[in-house]
């Protein structure tokens, strides 16, 4: 694999990493929408197929980078997680039916960072490499005879990433809603005591009073017994 003297000190970036939850195992790290893999193992190759042959086997295709940050995720989990070599075989090649570079896995070109870019240059049978030093890209040759490893990337499938992105929202509503629940339960409990205790109160309070008290009734009765004896 060629590789080359660049200038320039080494950068630093700050990443923010997803968990792992969508990838097919621990081995692999999550940026974004996608899960990567550098398969460390050291092959001897004979074209950039057998390369991409390496991550085809494990569901997913060469790396392709699409912006500074995940340029920048790429060089911070190879020095972090994984061995780090020189360069790394971009999964990019030059088309020569419309004269562009494409990247094997039919994504958009959206960024590059040629470090040596020349107009005029020879380009059939070039391919792209990430130097890991500096993060810029490369040109060289295809015709590689050995590589010190394979960076492969798979898109996280839709069905798993919208079961992700709505494990959240699902998590609030199920709270939101058991919170609304119990402050309903309190406010019903709350008016039926009221209105339990409203009812005893107008229960006593229109109860039937009599207009006489003891003394009246039992003069009241002397009175009536008075009046059939002398009758």
């Amino acid at each position: 694999m060629p590789s080359a003297a660049y200038g320039g000190a080494e950068r630093s970036f700050t990443l923010f990493r997803l968990s792992t939850s969508d990838c097919p195992s621990s081995t692999w790290v999550q940026f974004q929408d996608s899960c990567y893999i550098f398969l460390q193992e050291a092959i001897k190759v004979e074209s950039i197929e057998d390369v991409r042959n390496q991550c085809t086997n494990h569901g997913a295709d060469m790396i392709s980078i699409h912006n500074e940050e995940e340029n920048a995720f790429i060089l911070d989990t190879l020095k972090n997680q994984w061995k780090d070599p020189a360069d790394i075989l971009l999964g990019m090649f030059f088309d020569t039916d419309d004269a562009s570079f494409k990247w094997f896995d039919k994504s958009n070109m959206t960024f590059v960072k040629w470090s040596d870019q020349e107009d005029g240059e020879e380009l059939v049978d070039t391919c792209a490499f990430l130097h890991t030093k500096t993060g810029d890209w490369k040109k060289g040759n295809c015709e590689v005879s050995s590589v010190e490893g394979t960076l492969c990337k798979a898109a996280i499938p839709y069905e798993k990433k919208y079961l992700s992105d709505n494990r959240i929202l699902i998590s609030a509503l199920v709270i939101a809603s058991t919170v609304i629940l119990t402050v309903l339960g309190a406010v019903v409990w709350f008016l039926y005591k009221r209105s339990l205790d409203s009812g005893f109160t107008t229960v006593f309070s229109t109860a039937h009073q009599s207009p006489y008290n003891d003394d009246c009734v039992l003069v009241v009765a002397e009175e009536n017994e008075y009046d059939i004896q002398f009758n």
